[in-house]
């Protein structure tokens, strides 16, 4: 059974997961991860989820105002025991129609290059590729992606 929770950047379930995601991108990113992991804090979001397979938590995703009207997409992460279920599939449809509920228009976000499997995500659910923004302008490892809604 699969149990979607709406939550905040504080809850234990969600920032278990996104420690074992920081440890993911630690391994992936090497030393440019520094730099992704100053503008990643959870303690201030409002908007998160988690999704619970069986009562244990799998995957999650955050949103957070990044200008009127536009949301930027954070911290998405299914545990690699989850992998390929579409859970994160799940979390992303559920952060934008809570974006939409708070009266997002635009959703933003950046991934890495090596993150394969969520570029695939990213474009399947409709985001198209965007020249990068933000912190982002000039970082070659990022690819940053938006969707008008």
């Amino acid at each position: 059974m699969m149990e979607i929770n709406r939550c905040t950047g504080i809850d234990p379930d969600f920032s278990g997961l996104v420690t074992l995601l920081d440890q993911y991108l630690a391994e992936k990113d090497g030393r440019e991860h520094d730099f992704y992991n100053q503008y990643n804090g959870i303690s201030e979001i409002k908007h998160a989820v988690v999704i619970y397979s069986e009562g244990i938590p799998v995957a999650c995703g955050a949103i957070k105002e990044f200008a009127p009207l536009e949301m930027e997409i954070k911290r998405m992460f299914t545990h690699p025991s989850f992998r390929g279920k579409g859970f994160a599939g799940k979390v992303l449809s559920e952060l934008e129609n809570w974006g939409k509920e708070l009266g997002a228009r635009r959703f933003v976000l950046e991934t890495g290059k090596k993150q394969i499997e969520a570029i695939k995500l990213y474009e399947k659910s409709g985001f198209v590729r965007i020249p990068n923004y933000g912190q982002y302008i000039g970082i070659e490892n990022s690819v940053c992606f938006e969707k008008n809604i």
